[in-house]
């Protein structure tokens, strides 16, 4: 009987259906909310999620307002205030009397090791 090889964190691979750059671990793509395998869990490590950050804001505009052009950017810095990482998400435009709602959740996955309890952060 073969097992699965264990996985390694922070590993990433892409979506094969909207190639997004996704976590190997992922059962499920984040972006696309593809369903990628079975059973999420790769040998005898199994992970629990939280979303320590998730922050939503709207942008309504007036009627008698000029349109305005919008771009989305994300930067992910580390401890030390090195940037790792900056992308633009996507743009658009918000016409008059138009609005927009914008969500940002990060998901962290942490091993829970095997017979132990998971608990939510």
């Amino acid at each position: 009987m073969s097992r699965a090889p264990r996985l390694v964190p922070g590993q990433a691979r892409t979506c094969p259906l909207c190639k997004a750059t996704i976590l190997e671990s992922a059962s499920v793509c984040p972006g696309c909310r593809h369903h990628l395998r079975f059973d999420p869990r790769a040998g005898p490590l199994e992970w629990a999620s939280v979303v320590p950050l998730r922050v939503e804001g709207t942008i309504h505009r007036p009627a008698d307002a000029e349109t305005w052009e919008y771009s989305i950017v994300l930067a992910i810095r580390d401890e030390r205030g090195e940037e790792l990482t900056r992308q633009v998400l996507g743009v658009g435009a918000i016409k008059p009397a138009e609005g927009r709602t914008f969500e940002l959740s990060v998901e962290v996955l942490r091993p829970v090791e095997e017979g132990s309890e998971v608990r939510q952060a």
